[in-house]
């Protein structure tokens, strides 16, 4: 993939496949999966893969021994998405507006300006906990900083039962 296309926005920015090399906007494959960047904010929960591209939440693809996976920033889990890189990029074509997030991309862009390269929308109210899958419960931060602040929610709720209760404060970056 890398060999044809050096890192790409598809879909309106909604799909973020990451360069080899850093760019002066945004973060190389390599320098994306040092673990001291985010990974490590995740404690145990995100190692073993190698991830290579984001959807516009920053729900990240990546490469673990048996395929391609999707990582769930909120919850910090892995789900099994397709067997190769291949059936990946079908399985993305074929399903781009849930896989993606391209039409709330599409509808928070269309508001607010395009989205700057190495930014992701993160929910103010996290999805997990309710917020709502519309443009007035996203901004734009940086992919590796709405990582991080993810990796402090998934690694709270990691051992809760499904059902309990929880106290999230919404982030807004314009208070």
């Amino acid at each position: 993939m890398l060999i044809q296309k050096n890192g790409c926005y598809g879909f309106v920015s909604a799909l973020h496949i990451f360069p080899w090399q850093a760019t002066d906007s945004e973060h190389g494959l390599q320098q994306w999966n040092q673990p001291e960047l985010w990974i490590d904010a995740f404690q145990d929960m995100a190692r073993d893969a190698l991830f290579f591209a984001e959807d516009i939440f920053g729900v990240q693809f990546c490469l673990r021994q048996d395929g391609v996976f999707s990582f769930e920033p909120e919850t910090g889990e892995f789900s099994w998405l397709a067997a190769s890189l291949e059936h990946w990029s079908a399985l993305i074509l074929e399903e781009y507006s849930v896989l993606t997030g391209y039409p709330l991309a599409q509808d928070w862009q269309d508001q607010h300006g395009a989205l700057p390269a190495g930014c992701r929308l993160v929910p103010k109210t996290p999805f997990i906990a309710g917020g709502e899958f519309v443009p007035e419960n996203l901004h734009a931060v940086r992919s590796e900083e709405g990582m991080r602040s993810r990796a402090q929610f998934a690694v709270q709720i990691r051992n809760l039962p499904d059902g309990t209760r929880i106290a999230v404060t919404p982030s807004d970056p314009e208070e």
